[in-house]
């Protein structure tokens, strides 16, 4: 096997396997760690680490534009983006929350309709209904609407996508720092700080200490930063530069499962037949999104390269 295949290979298995891990390990870390300050910490840590590393390896800088435009990005993909899944998985379980994000292409695909002028395929609008119905199959069970809180949890989980699906489109009419090392770090910089500033006006520390962390948020939150922020961003912007998008974005139909899996093994989270009907679906529905929202996001790119 060639170099570049296996590397190749290897960063798949990494976004397919540890990206689906993270949405147990936010569980975990929360559950000693209030969400925002954990987020928080976790991308300012590790951005801070991929800025060490590139400055020891002497990468060129970025310039000032640059740079606002990755923290103002950041902001979106981190700090509205991620920073709304942890605080939603307090009330929601880890497997329903990555199902739900797996919903996020929708999203995208209603703003590249509304920000750039490109209606649906047919092939979208069959994705939709598959999507619209799987998402009904999945919130209309009486463990989740029978909850007032799992109904603020979905909300957030919707307020994060958006985030994620603006920034989705926005990116690729904005100058980033090169190589993408300076970037991503940027990215996590801004996002973070945003993340421990909302901790502070909206997060209750009076009954928060660190010394008061259980083991097992400690290496949930070790495993986020070296793992999950570093290691599978790190191999995702591998991805992008080796193959096409539409490979890229099968991370959408793996994770949940894997997140599934594991709240289900580990935490003892309810998969139950109405769920796994809501899974087929919505994936289903999500790959006829893809293609559609694979080859606008092509195109728009290629006018700024």
């Amino acid at each position: 096997m060639k170099k570049e295949t296996l590397l190749i290979t290897l960063a798949f298995a990494v976004i397919y396997i540890v990206w689906g891990m993270t949405y147990l390990g936010v569980k975990i870390a929360i559950e000693s760690i209030p969400p925002f300050l954990m987020a928080g910490m976790r991308y300012t840590i590790a951005g801070i680490l991929l800025y060490l590393f590139a400055f020891w390896r002497g990468i060129n800088r970025p310039t000032w534009q640059q740079l606002l435009n990755a923290l103002f990005i950041g902001v979106l993909f981190i700090g509205l983006g991620t920073g709304c899944v942890a605080w939603a998985l307090q009330y929601v379980d880890s497997g329903t929350t990555a199902l739900v994000i797996a919903f996020q292409p929708l999203l995208t695909l209603l703003l590249v309709w509304l920000m750039l002028g490109r209606a649906p395929v047919l092939s979208s609008y069959i994705g939709i209904v598959l999507g619209i119905i799987g998402m009904a199959f999945l919130v209309l069970q009486d463990h989740i609407v029978g909850q007032t809180t799992s109904i603020w949890g979905l909300l957030m989980l919707l307020l994060s996508m958006s985030g994620w699906g603006y920034a989705s489109v926005a990116v690729k009419g904005l100058q980033l720092p090169t190589p993408q090392i300076h970037s991503t770090a940027a990215q996590m910089l801004g996002g973070g700080f945003v993340l421990i500033l909302a901790s502070s006006f909206l997060e209750d520390h009076s009954q928060f200490s660190f010394a008061a962390i259980t083991t097992n948020s400690w290496l949930a939150f070790a495993f986020l930063i070296a793992f999950g922020s570093i290691l599978a961003f790190s191999c995702f912007n591998y991805l992008l530069q080796h193959v096409s998008p539409e490979k890229v974005s099968t991370s959408n139909y793996v994770n949940p499962i894997i997140a599934m899996l594991l709240g289900w093994s580990v935490k003892d989270e309810i998969i139950t037949g109405q769920s796994i009907w809501a899974a087929i679906l919505m994936l289903v529905g999500v790959l006829f999104i893809n293609i559609n929202i694979v080859e606008v996001l092509k195109e728009k790119r290629s006018r700024f390269v």
